[in-house]
């Protein structure tokens, strides 16, 4: 089908072809004409299926010039906010729609300047909320409510203020909800808020014929080596890198430049200035690489990705095909490489429980041994630490108010995904659950390895042995032989010695 098969109004068709788009995609060809019949839709996909323009057209079709805002977009992170409004721009400028993109991290008092002449709202959850504490936004007359990457949003600990935020808006409205999973907590703001919903769901847009899929299975003390090693050797094209904290950002970027590789990071830790530096160095082909964190990476659509790392194993099949689904497309050949050792075979036997991946082994090559410097950090500045007011990134991207003066108990932040929350006592307990105390917060065990260490999901007063589960081995469950614990059929091998207690990264 052709997007003149779809009802479109003939002045966007005229901009679709001056984008160069040539047909829709399938989200796009299913939730356009439901979207133009004013139905509530559920989408279903993933990262650069083309769901901004699935929803962007119809939107623009329906709004009126100069009556008001009319039509809100709510994002979870800054980056895919200035993506949406990019698109509104594109297809709104025939028609002389203003789109205002209010996010943290820039000066307020512009965004309240801009809103008084808008039609178009694209924002983040917490500017958003500040902006309706402050009255300096009308939501009276929204007709078009959008939720896009809802269950990231969510996973950054959104949710309350997505309540709060579709209870300003009329009651008579239409909701666009989009998600790349539908975890339980989407699917209750669906039954709650959505009327009969359509549920349209696309395949994803890689193709598999095209992508390569394999994993090195590689001593840590030499992943970094073997990293090098393979960006070295891969010189075409652009490569995305994964890390799971940010703090692993850092230190990685620092040491590939300090090994002669330009790589830029990204993730919700660095000034607004930086990551939109980075995107754009990334997007002009300035730099290739970009090493990132999911959070960071969510919803942006970088084209002519040919290799994606994942330096950490993302614990989910889900996060995994969200990461590889950055490559691969159009016809073109992708790679998806991940660098596995022995921390990361929990989160690795994660991914393999979904038997449509096909992740094959390969041999690590002899390759000198680098030494990887955790003293090399990148500059990450959000400001100075002690100037009043209080952090909360809410998961790395909303900034609300300001710093809590010096990193006196840790940066208190909603969901502290890593610095002290809760009770926890200023000792960067990760995600404390309430009275977690002593160096880093928790999940003490017996095997001496993890004692007051390196904090994590203390279950209220629990001390130790994760929170409940009693546990001498230094690991899950059962002694590290063999195949974990008895586990087999995971298509790789398990080198951890059965006495060697799991030693966690610093966060």
């Amino acid at each position: 089908m052709k997007f003149e098969g779809l009802g479109i109004d003939p002045i966007i068709l005229e901009r679709i072809k001056k984008e160069g788009f040539q047909k829709p995609t399938e989200i796009q060809e299913k939730c356009i004409p439901a979207i133009k019949k004013g139905k509530d839709v559920v989408g279903q996909s993933v990262t650069g299926s083309g769901k901004t323009v699935a929803f962007g057209i119809p939107i623009v079709e329906k709004v009126i010039p100069k009556k008001g805002i009319q039509a809100l977009v709510l994002t979870p992170t800054r980056e895919l906010c200035m993506q949406v409004k990019e698109v509104f721009d594109d297809f709104g400028k025939e028609k002389g729609l203003r789109t205002t993109a209010i996010y943290g991290g820039t000066d307020i008092r512009k965004q309240i300047h801009d809103l008084k002449t808008s039609e178009l709202v694209v924002a983040t959850p917490g500017r958003l909320l500040d902006h309706l504490n402050r009255n300096s936004i009308n939501l009276n007359l929204v007709k078009y409510l959008v939720l896009d990457e809802v269950d990231r949003m969510f996973d950054m600990g959104f949710r309350d203020d997505v309540d709060k935020i579709i209870q300003s808006v009329p009651k008579e409205r239409q909701i666009l909800l989009f998600s790349a999973t539908m975890p339980g907590k989407v699917q209750s703001v669906v039954k709650k808020y959505l009327k009969s919903p359509l549920v349209l769901k696309a395949q994803t847009m890689i193709d598999k014929s095209k992508l390569n899929q394999v994993y090195y299975d590689v001593d840590r003390r030499r992943k970094f080596s073997l990293l090098v090693d393979l960006l070295n050797k891969k010189t075409k094209g652009l490569s995305l890198i994964f890390c799971g904290t940010r703090m692993e950002v850092d230190h990685l970027t620092a040491n590939l430049k300090q090994n002669d590789i330009h790589a830029m990071a990204i993730h919700g830790g660095l000034t607004q200035n930086k990551r939109i530096h980075a995107l754009d160095s990334l997007k002009k082909e300035k730099t290739r690489i970009l090493v990132a964190t999911d959070v960071a990476a969510r919803g942006l659509d970088i084209k002519n990705v040919t290799q994606v790392y994942n330096y950490d194993v993302p614990k989910t099949s889900e996060d995994y095909i969200h990461r590889i689904g950055r490559t691969a497309r159009a016809g073109k050949n992708g790679e998806a490489i991940t660098l596995l050792s022995e921390r990361d075979y929990d989160n690795f036997r994660c991914v393999l429980s979904d038997k449509k991946l096909d992740i094959k082994s390969i041999g690590v090559p002899k390759i000198p041994k680098l030494v990887f410097d955790r003293n090399l950090i990148q500059q990450r500045t959000m400001g100075n630490h002690g100037t009043g007011g209080r952090f909360s990134e809410r998961g790395g991207f909303e900034r609300r108010n300001s710093f809590s003066g010096g990193r006196s108990g840790g940066y208190r932040g909603n969901r502290s995904g890593g610095y002290s929350g809760g009770n926890g006592s200023g000792n960067y307990g990760n995600r404390s659950g309430g009275s977690s105390s002593g160096s880093y917060g928790g999940r003490s065990n017996n095997s001496g390895g993890r004692r007051n260490s390196f904090g994590g999901r203390t279950g209220g007063s629990s001390s130790g042995n994760y929170g409940g589960k009693s546990n001498n081995s230094g690991g899950r469950s059962g002694s590290y032989s063999g195949n974990y614990g008895g586990q087999s059929g995971s298509g790789f091998n398990d080198r951890r010695k059965s006495n060697k207690p799991n030693r966690r990264r610093r966060y």
